[in-house]
């Protein structure tokens, strides 16, 4: 595939879980078309952390600026908003053009951008475009007509929150409260984290829509009903579903690191038993809700394994750690390989913030899931398990969390009836994920034609 003279650059957001994403293109691009070259772009300590193991011979990595100059010294210190901020500064200020001029210095010139649609500024430096979505695709119809919906409601989200959208196509099931353009709640940033994100959306937006040859989005064809997808193919220029991206040719190169003992742990526990409980690397619980899920989870009886943050551990309620590691009741560990986890047959519930890639995961080992969204994607994912997949339930919609529901929820996926009809459409969505990957699958022949076009844009 593709011509012998292409150079693909694959363009990482080095923030929070997008760089591995689009790794997993690039290594599927790499693995697909051995003839072309492809280099995968992103700063140096997103570098350090990926390139290791197995990659394709033609797949080489190019460092781009991080935006922290010398003068900002030590960015562990650094706030989140004023990295990002920097970073974004550095890659639309030349810092962008100037890697894709490196990755072509020591042979053939860069052809094409495939980069991640948060590095939008790929639009304004002369090479085709082609974006790649990480989140839940109905966000991204969200951010597209955002400004119809953000004229339609106004100020008045609080008071509408619970008015469905069943005037603008494919968000029928969705209401005002699940829209994604609020930011982390109970910020002390003073708001700078919602500026940074509400002025890169308004550049997405615009650049996606006056530039972008495609978009790649990350769902397998025929994971949502025909009026959602229909007003995706509307919303974006040349829609290719190619994902999961970790399913791609390739991109599970990289062996599942178990350094904790998760899978052994596992091992010794009966089939759809264990409680797997993560919130991924950037949304957290406060602290009150910390202690109500801990709390809940001991209620069930059910054995637990929880990845959470060490900075977390103190404060959850007095004893906890102590009394499950006493009976061997639950695990709790700072990292774990989550995709391993959940395809292991002990796990038979995910509590979880609903990012896109948990559900995703959990999709793919057919896992129920109990949902606490935070911000961005993660409310329209959660309504979307709800509501249209029907493999999980809410907790609390909105309302603090309760150690009670949580014991209600959690024990209502592992047992009785309603538990049984969520495993069952779980593993139905499982087995059509995976149909999507065969060798005739729609994810792969989409990727096939994704993979021709990005090889052939001069």
């Amino acid at each position: 595939m593709g011509s012998t003279a292409a150079h693909v650059a694959v363009v990482a957001f080095p923030f929070s879980s997008h760089a591995p994403k689009l790794l997993a293109v690039a290594r599927g691009l790499s693995t697909v078309a051995p003839s072309v070259t492809v280099s995968f772009v992103s700063t140096a300590d997103t570098l350090a952390r990926l390139k290791g193991g197995a990659n394709p011979a033609n797949l080489r990595f190019v460092e781009m600026p991080s935006g922290a100059g010398e003068e900002e010294g030590d960015q562990a210190g650094t706030p989140m908003w004023r990295r990002l901020e920097m970073f974004l500064e550095a890659a639309e200020d030349g810092g962008l053009k100037k890697a894709l001029e490196t990755a072509g210095a020591a042979g053939v010139k860069v052809s094409c951008v495939v980069g991640d649609i948060f590095m939008s500024m790929a639009a304004e430096v002369g090479l085709p475009w082609v974006a790649v979505w990480t989140g839940g695709p109905t966000a991204l119809l969200a951010h597209l007509i955002g400004k119809a919906l953000r004229e339609d409601i106004g100020d008045n989200a609080a008071s509408r929150a619970d008015e469905f959208l069943t005037s603008y196509p494919g968000f029928g099931i969705f209401r005002v409260r699940d829209l994604p353009f609020s930011g982390p709640p109970g910020s002390t940033d003073g708001g700078n984290m919602s500026r940074v994100m509400t002025l890169l959306f308004r550049r997405v937006v615009e650049r996606v829509h006056r530039a972008a040859t495609a978009v790649a989005v990350n769902a397998f064809p025929g994971l949502f009903p025909p009026d959602i997808s229909a007003a995706l193919d509307d919303a974006l220029p040349n829609c290719h579903p190619i994902g999961p991206y970790y399913l791609l040719p390739g991109a599970g190169a990289v062996a599942a690191d178990d350094r904790h003992g998760c899978l052994p742990w596992l091992n010794d526990r009966p089939a759809a038993s264990v409680v797997y409980v993560s919130f991924g690397t950037v949304a957290s619980l406060p602290p009150d809700e910390l202690r109500e899920l801990a709390s809940g989870l001991e209620a069930t009886g059910a054995p637990f394994l929880w990845s959470l943050r060490e900075d977390s551990w103190p404060l959850l309620p007095p004893g906890f750690m102590d009394r499950a590691k006493a009976n061997n009741s639950g695990l709790l560990v700072p990292w774990s390989p989550q995709g391993a986890v959940l395809k292991h047959p002990a796990v038979g519930a995910f509590v979880t913030h609903s990012g896109w890639g948990a559900v995703l995961e959990g999709m793919s080992g057919g896992v129920p899931m109990a949902c606490r969204p935070s911000f961005g994607d993660q409310h329209m994912n959660a309504r979307a398990i709800e509501h249209l997949w029907c493999f999980g339930k809410a907790l609390g919609d909105g309302q603090p969390l309760t150690s009670a529901a949580v014991t209600e929820t959690v024990a209502s996926l592992l047992t009785g009836e309603e538990g049984a009809r969520m495993r069952a459409n779980a593993r139905d969505l499982q087995t059509r994920m995976l149909r999507a990957f065969g060798p005739t699958g729609e994810s792969t022949t989409n990727f096939h034609n994704f993979v021709d076009l990005v090889c052939t844009l001069v």
